[in-house]
């Protein structure tokens, strides 16, 4: 110990600090859960499957796990992945939580579509704010909010009186969820074979 103290004093020099440790990008966990619910919940307003699987994944998947994800972002100082991860989490636990809910005889907790409608509404001007913020990042973050955002207005207009506007919703919603994936397998394949395997595109602002 004494002849490393001297070494230190005679050359001026501090031993090096070990390296941190390689942490994982929390946004795989955000993207993917947001991507799988969004994706089978459009299979079941396609007609395709029922309710119970959406309801399951979206308290822990696209609810539990996205949220622990954007809480997970805010220690990177990322503000847009903390605020979308987070506020998507707490949205699928919500409305899995209000489905729920509605299929008891409490008329406090009953499903009502204006009421839904306007849920979704407030969701929908999240949804904008972010968009904006989509403008700044990548071309598929545009994409993947841009698809957002025109179904959620959508389904404003569905739970509000125009119910044949559902596929419509349902498609471009599918589109969205892909792109979520896409954004997700990115980062995976990026750290998996060190290179840019799937480009997600300059910003457009």
């Amino acid at each position: 110990m004494s002849q490393m103290s001297s070494i230190t004093v005679e050359t001026g020099k501090q031993a090096a600090a070990p390296a941190a440790p390689k942490v994982g990008n929390p946004a795989v966990v955000g993207l993917g859960g947001f991507g799988m619910t969004t994706l089978l919940l459009q299979f079941h307003n396609l007609g395709w499957i029922g309710i119970g699987p959406v309801i399951w994944l979206g308290l822990l998947f696209g609810g539990l796990a996205q949220m622990i994800a954007g809480l997970q972002e805010q220690k990177t100082g990322n503000n847009f992945g903390y605020a979308a991860f987070t506020g998507y989490g707490v949205f699928w636990i919500a409305l899995c939580a209000y489905l729920l809910g509605s299929t008891t005889d409490n008329k406090l907790l009953a499903l009502n579509e204006n009421d839904l409608g306007f849920f979704m509404f407030g969701w929908t001007l999240f949804s904008v704010g972010l968009w904006f913020g989509s403008l700044k990042i990548s071309k598929a973050m545009f994409v993947t909010f841009t698809t957002l955002v025109a179904g959620f207005v959508l389904l404003d207009l569905v739970f509000w009186g125009h119910p044949e506007l559902k596929p419509i919703a349902a498609w471009d919603l599918i589109v969205c969820a892909l792109a979520a994936w896409y954004m997700m397998f990115h980062v995976i394949l990026n750290d998996v074979f060190g290179r840019d395997v799937l480009p997600v595109g300059k910003p457009l602002l």
